[in-house]
């Protein structure tokens, strides 16, 4: 199918809206480089935690380890997944030149944080006990990952307004304020886990729960400053407690996007399950080296949100202004910005994979998996992030089912190829060539997706009120 006004004019006048108006390429890059270097930072505290932590001694890292896929799903649908259908909605509101609706639908944001933040902590009061158990906790180390959880998940209502906040500032195109916001608390959290949690100076030794609370206190402090920023007056837009009664048509409109975009996430972890799953079949050399090539995945995964986030208040804007054909121009851009980024990393390690795997072990067996699993992965690199930027771009348009669907195929080729594989006794080589045949197979249904889904703007658009 294609756009029935892809070539139309814009609906409204540019005006002073560089988004609308400036070229994509320099405006995309310009947009993207503040989120980079948040995401970078953000990426480092997971480091510096692990060197702290693995102070504490191995029980603590364990438990730590046992949380982390929790917290990173948290993160991923609060920042990645509504934060993109937070910034979609508002993004395609100011492009339409509707102020009035966009701070409308900052309000219902808001919302919809809150209202996430305590669906999590009352799913993780009520059974988390059980997930955690279900992940393999036991013994000490299920004690420590409870008092770490307890203080980390039951505070998730604080990830949810930072993030959501963060995502209603991009939405208006200011990129600056919440990577600055996100660096600051990314640096404080290094800080005050270490100090809390390893005990310095004066201050007692916590153990993990230090490390949690250096966290909350981290979030806490980020989510009442982008709060003062946006109630402040200071932004393109204003949030407005109480302004605006709440209008179910302006949750559909952040929910339709987010709320299907969350099941990327979803997959991504239960993809990563599984082939943690499938893989430890071959040992603990191949469990090994797998997880050192898919610790190079999760650091790439900074540089594609930086270029997707980006093009989100881009894409959205031009939507709203009735501009269907730049919007396009945006989402094609950032996938080829993204797949060549990824690309060039995925070229490296396919010729010399022994670049990254080097830097984590000499172990001949385990090097030798990693090695394996990186030739055949490596050249997949690129199709993933073509797929995800034009996931992210996806959500500016509102139309995010095809991007997600993409994920979908990729779940699907790894849980019924790594089957037919297991049970054909198949070598460790041939899963990990699944592996790279399913990122390509993500990226061209995604890239195909967004070819054929029709981006023309529907419902509220001009509205003088809301």
């Amino acid at each position: 199918m294609t756009d029935v006004a892809a070539s139309r004019a814009p609906a409204a006048p540019a005006g002073g809206n560089a988004l609308l108006t400036a070229r994509v390429l320099p405006t995309l890059l310009r947009l993207t480089l503040p989120n980079l270097a948040a995401m970078l930072v953000a990426a480092l505290v997971a480091i510096a935690e692990t060197v702290y932590v693995g102070v504490l001694g191995t029980t603590p890292l364990a438990a730590i380890a046992l949380v982390f896929p929790l917290f990173m799903l948290m993160q991923m649908m609060s920042a990645g997944a509504m934060g993109g259908g937070v910034s979609s909605a508002i993004s395609r509101a100011l492009g339409a030149n509707n102020v009035e609706r966009a701070e409308a639908l900052a309000l219902h944001a808001a919302v919809i944080g809150i209202a996430a933040g305590l669906g999590f902590t009352l799913l993780f009061v009520g059974i988390g006990g059980t997930i955690l158990r279900a992940l393999g906790g036991s013994g000490a180390v299920l004690g420590e990952a409870l008092s770490y959880a307890n203080v980390v998940l039951t505070a998730a209502i604080l990830v949810w307004l930072l993030n959501t906040f963060a995502s209603i500032v991009r939405g208006t195109g200011n990129m600056r304020v919440p990577s600055l916001t996100l660096l600051a608390a990314s640096a404080l959290q290094i800080v005050l886990g270490g100090s809390l949690g390893l005990g310095i100076g004066p201050i007692p030794r916590f153990g993990l729960v230090g490390v949690a609370a250096g966290m909350v206190i981290a979030y806490a402090l980020g989510s009442l400053f982008l709060f003062w920023f946006l109630t402040s007056g200071r932004g393109r837009i204003t949030l407005r407690l109480g302004a605006a009664r709440l209008n179910p048509e302006m949750f559909f409109d952040i929910l339709k996007v987010g709320g299907v975009a969350a099941f990327n996430p979803l997959q991504a972890v239960l993809t990563v399950l599984i082939l943690t799953r499938l893989v430890a079949d071959f040992g603990p050399e191949a469990l090994a080296g797998y997880g050192i090539g898919a610790r190079l995945e999760f650091l790439l995964i900074p540089i594609t949100f930086a270029v997707g986030v980006a093009s989100v208040p881009m894409v959205g804007m031009a939507i709203g202004a009735g501009d269907v054909a730049r919007a396009r121009q945006v989402a094609w851009t950032a996938a080829g910005v993204a797949a060549m980024a990824l690309g060039l990393i995925g070229l490296t390690v396919t010729i010399a994979p022994g670049l990254w795997s080097g830097l984590f072990t000499s172990d001949a067996a385990v090097r030798a998996a990693a090695d394996t699993y990186l030739r055949w992965a490596g050249p997949g690199f690129g199709f993933t992030g073509a797929g995800l930027a034009l996931y992210f771009a996806s959500q500016g348009s509102g139309k995010v089912i095809g991007p997600v669907l993409g994920g979908t195929v990729r779940l699907v080729t790894i849980a019924l190829g790594g089957w037919w594989l297991a049970a054909s006794h198949a070598p460790v080589w041939s899963l990990f060539a699944l592996v790279g045949i399913s990122m390509v197979l993500f990226g061209l249904t995604t890239a195909t997706a967004v070819q054929v889904t029709s981006w023309e703007p529907t419902g509220p658009r001009r509205q003088s009120g809301s």
